[in-house]
């Protein structure tokens, strides 16, 4: 996506990981469905963040391309139902979709005028089986108190509570043979607000405190996930959804 005063764009960061039910997605990303259909998938937005709408970045395409195909895709976890993360579903029909609960609730039934605007109702018309999930009834990870293993997917796949963002955001921790990733979605957006290296562009913030269902949260958010960053050690590293450099990070930390 390339939205005004963001010089290096955004991206939409989805994991795969290969587990012992079948390939796993974090996130879906935009789909074939939403480059036929922007203004009714992806609403006005779409003028602000100007996605590119490419269907070789498209997740079924990268499936694809890693020698898999759609039915291999049998689980997706969603950090949250905006429509830049669940565009892709419609792509992978058969899957199983995991949210929190309160994500489900505010997706099917929005509140706020935010809500009914970022929950496009064609992004769930091919009927998702929505799997729901309560975080608070885990045992905790790294200090967050509401986080469940899907051990129904896998060992070592947790699902965090990180509401701000939306409702029921949500944060992802996958073990990894080199260690824990923390997909943290739209918890952050860009790397500076937690690595402290300077200064994020000014549309970014703006956007971010414009749609967040909760400001207070969100710069809670920011807070913790900066302590970890700085206390963070080899075993873990921390990724968010959008910000391009965080996913190169990822990638040659993967090829390593």
């Amino acid at each position: 996506m390339r939205p005004w005063g963001a010089p290096e764009g955004l991206v939409c960061h989805v994991i795969a990981i290969e587990a012992g039910t079948g390939l796993v997605l974090v996130d879906s990303g935009l789909g074939l469905a939403d480059m036929a259909a922007p203004g009714r998938r992806f609403g006005p937005a779409r003028f602000f963040v100007r996605p590119a709408f490419r269907s070789e970045e498209s997740a079924i395409r990268q499936v694809e391309s890693l020698g898999f195909v759609a039915e291999d895709v049998t689980d997706i976890i969603l950090t949250h139902f905006d429509a830049d993360h669940v565009g892709g579903l419609a792509d992978f029909p058969q899957a199983r979709v995991h949210l929190t609960t309160t994500e489900a609730d505010a997706a099917l039934a929005p509140r706020t005028l935010i809500e009914r605007e970022r929950y496009m109702p064609a992004q769930r018309a091919h009927g998702p089986h929505l799997v729901r999930h309560e975080p608070g009834d885990g045992d905790g990870w790294r200090g967050f108190a509401a986080a469940k293993e899907l051990t129904e997917i896998g060992e070592g796949i947790v699902l965090i509570s990180l509401p701000g963002h939306t409702r029921g955001h949500a944060a992802i921790a996958v073990d990894t043979d080199n260690g824990w990733l923390l997909h943290a979605g739209d918890a952050f957006y860009h790397h500076t607000q937690v690595d402290g290296g300077g200064q994020a562009p000014k549309s970014l913030l703006a956007m971010e405190r414009l749609i967040a269902a909760d400001w207070a949260k969100v710069i809670g958010n920011h807070q913790r996930l900066a302590e970890m960053w700085h206390q963070a050690t080899e075993d873990l590293l921390i990724v968010n959804a959008h910000d391009p450099s965080l996913l190169r990070r990822a990638q040659e930390r993967n090829r390593a």
